[in-house]
């Protein structure tokens, strides 16, 4: 009964193109869709019905992770239709889930907007470009792209390190090997010591979680190797100012130094729902590493690249609120997601009033932090 209730779900959010499906006791089945949660018109789900739609997918060693930890991870394949990234974890006492659905096929830097020097910068023989936001920003689909983009295009040994794979990859050009964390290999920092003994020209790193798998990244980079990495910071001055800070004080102007020289660029994003239709589009701000940015690493002057950012916008960088402010003038996204997702929603609110005073949802915004009240 489980196995059919599960294909029946799993079957449903391919078919209407939801990116995940939340099973939690006391609410029927809830998909993601275009970014907002809908509950499935089916019976509210009981104990009983998560523990058998949690039995019916997960592998033994899970569940038995599952028991000792209360949580596990794991990901599966339905069919050749799509692949899910499954999170099961316990709360008040029941069983709940979140399956995340993987798209089965790469996208291109055009279909998801990347900027363009990125195509020049998987070129690159060697450094350490950092994909970075929050859960659910898009970072592994981003990710998966470039090394698709590199697998299609040049003769590269790719290793991958993630936990748990995502998107599978066949040899194209390249040679991938994908190494599964918890299956293939114990922890991150392991597998990054294990992969300079193995020929890679490319390293993917699912995530930056620790100062030694931190440490292990920025010396794969320093040794001649391409290593991609994801952190779950906001910005890119957030992102080096989260690096650095994770060594001890002693250590921290090394690491300034080594990332001055090392980090080739940040790719830092978030999804927004599209305003007239389904579906998400991702806002970027792109940092690539100028020499003159490289100075400011080194002399711990971060508080300045995001003007350098700005005049770099030639060289296809650009901020995060000035990219959220394009997508809006376009009519890509509404007000309340420009405001929402800016760093600075005061100005745009004010930038909005004076260049689209027609908008109607101006009517419909309260106050936003940092702008002036007047209390009379």
């Amino acid at each position: 009964m489980a196995t059919i209730q599960i294909d029946r779900l799993l079957d449903a959010c391919i078919r209407m193109g939801g990116s995940d499906i939340h099973l939690v006791v006391g609410r029927p089945p809830v998909l993601r869709l275009g970014g907002n949660l809908r509950s499935m018109e089916t019976k509210t789900l009981e104990p009983d019905d998560t523990v058998a739609l949690m039995k019916s997918i997960t592998p033994e060693k899970n569940q038995k992770e599952l028991q000792e930890e209360g949580g596990t991870d794991f990901g599966f394949a339905f069919g050749d239709r799509g692949r899910f990234r499954v999170s099961v974890f316990r709360q008040k006492g029941f069983i709940s889930l979140v399956l995340r659905l993987i798209p089965s096929a790469f996208l291109s830097f055009d279909t998801i907007g990347l900027p363009k020097p990125i195509a020049g910068l998987c070129r690159r023989p060697r450094g350490l470009f950092l994909v970075t936001g929050p859960t659910g920003s898009g970072k592994t689909t981003t990710l998966a792209s470039m090394i698709n983009y590199i697998n299609e295009n040049l003769d590269r040994h790719i290793i991958t390190v993630e936990e748990p794979i995502e998107y599978y990859h066949q040899h194209k050009r390249a040679i991938v090997n994908q190494r599964e964390v918890g299956l293939d290999v114990p922890t991150f920092a392991e597998a990054l010591r294990r992969a300079l003994r193995q020929d890679p020209d490319v390293i993917l790193v699912g995530e930056l979680r620790d100062l030694e798998t931190i440490e292990a990244a920025i010396s794969a980079a320093e040794t001649g190797h391409l290593v991609f990495g994801t952190l779950h910071t906001t910005g890119c001055q957030g992102t080096i100012n989260r690096i650095i800070d994770a060594f001890p004080s002693n250590q921290q102007e090394m690491i300034r130094i080594q990332l001055s020289t090392n980090l080739i660029a940040v790719l830092s994003q978030t999804l927004c729902p599209l305003k007239k239709k389904k579906g998400r589009v991702a806002a970027y701000e792109f940092m690539i590493i100028t020499s003159a940015i490289s100075n400011l690493i080194r002399e711990n002057k971060t508080y300045r690249i995001e003007s350098s950012i700005q005049t770099g916008r030639n060289l296809g960088m650009r901020l995060l609120d000035d990219h959220l402010w394009e997508l809006y003038e376009a009519e890509k996204i509404s007000l309340e997601e420009l405001l929402d997702k800016s760093r600075n929603p005061a100005t745009l609110l004010e930038k909005a009033r004076q260049e689209c005073p027609h908008d109607p949802d101006l009517r419909k915004v309260g106050p936003v932090i940092g702008e002036t009240q007047d209390l009379n």
